[in-house]
């Protein structure tokens, strides 16, 4: 309970702000979801610290308008800014977006897996089938890193140690909504199963938590560090399909500007603390290390883990796209 209670009250300020961020010249991010909420306020930051920041979604109309508030918001000018269409909820959009984007930049310094669905209206499938959550904050992401991961490995070979990252969506869900004990229920497959639309919004943040965690063995290897973070709550689009009285309360009184939340992924994506040793680390709101729940961890051990066969089962869903 006390993990809970410190995601949510009694926050340290963030260490890590517009206002001590270091300058980003020559080094590019790609941010999903980059033209709303919590990653059009990263989006902002990085920008007016001269990097070269991409966002990558699905409406080219929301990003003309998020990519001119971002121009005037930066006093000089900063560094460059453009977009990347994908639809996360359509697995045969993402290569060609990704083909398009390496045939642009011969670098990727940072991928921030920002963008997500929260309780859509049940039943919601993506263009694949699958429960619109599994597709758009697990499936797609995962496709993503998976073709965007010869560009970062090349980027981390001629990089400072540890500062080429991967950062994966977490959630206090994970603690609060996902299934207990461990996190995530899935088939003889490893495909999670279908527990209520809310649960379904945990597993899926639990299975970010597993994607860092596993993606975190190849970092000596390859050197590309990986960390899942709960951005905080905050009041953002995410929050559009919740009704109810617990909406409103949480609403009213638990619920953060969205700018923290964007501290807690400059945090994860730009903080020395975060050495390739603690690859696989996660983070907590405004940008700390956390601990996962005692049954996540350990649905994270075992030959095979349950993790493991999540992963596997990503692997297939999405190789027929790579």
């Amino acid at each position: 309970m006390g993990n809970v209670v410190s995601q949510i009250f009694f926050i340290p300020p963030p260490t890590l702000t517009e206002k001590n961020c270091p300058d980003q010249t020559g080094r590019v991010f790609l941010v999903t979801g980059g033209y709303a909420g919590v990653g059009l306020e990263l989006c902002k930051i990085l920008y007016a610290h001269n990097a070269t920041v991409w966002i990558a979604g699905r409406s080219a109309a929301k990003a003309e308008k998020a990519i001119a508030s971002i121009k005037a918001s930066a006093t000089p000018a900063g560094g460059r800014i453009d977009f990347l269409q994908l639809d996360l909820a359509d697995l045969s959009t993402i290569k060609p977006a990704i083909e398009s984007f390496t045939a642009k930049e011969t670098r990727l310094d940072v991928l921030v897996n920002n963008a997500g669905v929260m309780y859509p209206p049940k039943g919601t499938l993506d263009a694949q089938g699958n429960d619109i959550q599994f597709g758009t904050n697990l499936l797609g992401p995962y496709l993503v890193y998976r073709l965007l991961r010869p560009l970062l490995q090349q980027t981390a070979a001629n990089s400072p140690t540890g500062t080429v990252r991967v950062a994966w969506a977490g959630s206090v869900a994970v603690h609060v909504r996902a299934p207990r004990p461990g996190g995530m229920v899935v088939d003889a497959d490893g495909r999670p199963t279908d527990q209520g639309v809310m649960s379904n919004y945990g597993q899926t943040k639990v299975g970010n938590a597993f994607f860092a965690r596993h993606f975190a063995k190849t970092t000596a290897e390859n050197g590309v560090v990986h960390v899942a973070f709960n951005p905080g709550n905050l009041r953002t689009e995410l929050q559009r399909h919740w009704r109810g009285v617990d909406a409103w309360v949480t609403d009213k009184f638990l619920l953060y500007p969205p700018i923290f939340g964007a501290y807690t992924e400059l945090w994860s994506v730009l903080t020395p603390e975060l050495t390739p040793a603690k690859s696989g680390a996660y983070v907590y709101p405004w940008g700390r290390f956390g601990d996962l729940p005692a049954g996540v961890e350990a649905s994270m051990k075992g030959e095979p883990s349950v993790a493991d066969k999540f992963v596997e089962w990503c692997e297939r869903e999405t190789r027929p796209f790579a």
